[in-house]
């Protein structure tokens, strides 16, 4: 039987505020927050601007195809908890809840997660393609045991 290993969390030691500016000039976002310092000059951003959605999902999506290879990834979906903000170290990280073959394709169902410290920013579900080729008429392999 086939084990399946652990993703390995991928790590953005520190958001880049231009790649927000960068981000908002293609999705034509007009929303401040985004590109502009001056417009999150409160308590809370403290002059740093947020990350876009996208963005902070595309970390999620970097460190699944890191783990099972580009164009692996079948269906993505998020819920978004809070603001990632310029400056900030955030972690990619996921785990296989299950295993299942799909027009015999192998596929893994995780949970996925962005965090920020031990703060969920995003969480969310991804079904993923294993590269090994499968027997249909074999069990699904397992996902390997944490330690």
């Amino acid at each position: 039987m086939t084990v399946i290993p652990p993703m390995k969390p991928w790590t953005v030691q520190q958001v880049d505020p231009q790649r927000m500016k960068t981000m908002a000039a293609l999705l034509r976002d007009p929303y401040p927050i985004h590109w502009d310092p001056e417009s999150v000059d409160d308590d809370v951003h403290q002059r740093r601007t947020v990350n876009q959605g996208p963005l902070n999902l595309a970390y999620i999506a970097n460190m699944l195809m890191a783990w099972a290879g580009d164009g692996s990834i079948r269906r993505l979906t998020a819920s978004f908890h809070g603001h990632v903000l310029a400056g900030d170290t955030v972690t990619a990280s996921g785990s296989v809840d299950e295993v299942i073959i799909v027009d015999g394709e192998t596929r893994a169902r995780c949970s996925v997660r962005l965090l920020r410290g031990g703060e969920v920013m995003v969480s969310g579900t991804a079904e993923v393609a294993l590269e090994q080729p499968v027997d249909p008429s074999s069990p699904p392999p397992r996902p390997e045991e944490s330690a």
